[in-house]
């Protein structure tokens, strides 16, 4: 009975020395670990950069007709359980900004189609039937 205690600290102490002897923890803010999980990682090299491959490109629809181009993205802050989404501002219409009608769609929408950016089924006017989107005044 009194071998029990001394078993439990030994095996405590190996277990501290085990994982002593593993790589270096991530850094952590607060509670949770900075940065990306390998898998994490590995999505992220085959997504979208905002810089490279959405700013300023025009977005065509299932037709190849064009119907608007990405102007911003937006990324809502998560809440509770749910995860934080992106958003496209896409601008429809205007002429050098002028009468230009943004909206904003959800990037899980968005197909790669001949290397554009393709928002099927979707159409100019159809867009800006939507809602405008605006920003919040601060």
């Amino acid at each position: 009975m009194s071998a029990a205690p001394l078993w439990g600290g030994l095996a405590a102490a190996q277990t501290s020395a085990q994982s002593s002897a593993q790589a270096p923890s991530a850094p952590v803010a607060g509670r949770a670990p900075v940065g990306v999980t390998v898998i994490e990682m590995e999505a992220i090299v085959v997504g979208w950069s905002a810089k490279r491959d959405l700013l300023g490109k025009t977005v065509v629809n299932d037709k190849n007709e064009k119907i608007g181009k990405i102007d911003d993205l937006i990324v809502s802050p998560s809440k509770g359980s749910a995860p934080a989404a992106p958003f496209a501002i896409v601008g429809v219409g205007g002429f050098l900004g002028m009468g230009k009608h943004d909206v904003a769609i959800p990037m899980a929408q968005f197909k790669v189609q001949n290397r554009q950016l393709s928002l099927p089924g979707a159409t100019k006017d159809a867009l800006k039937a939507m809602p405008a989107f605006e920003y919040r005044k601060k």
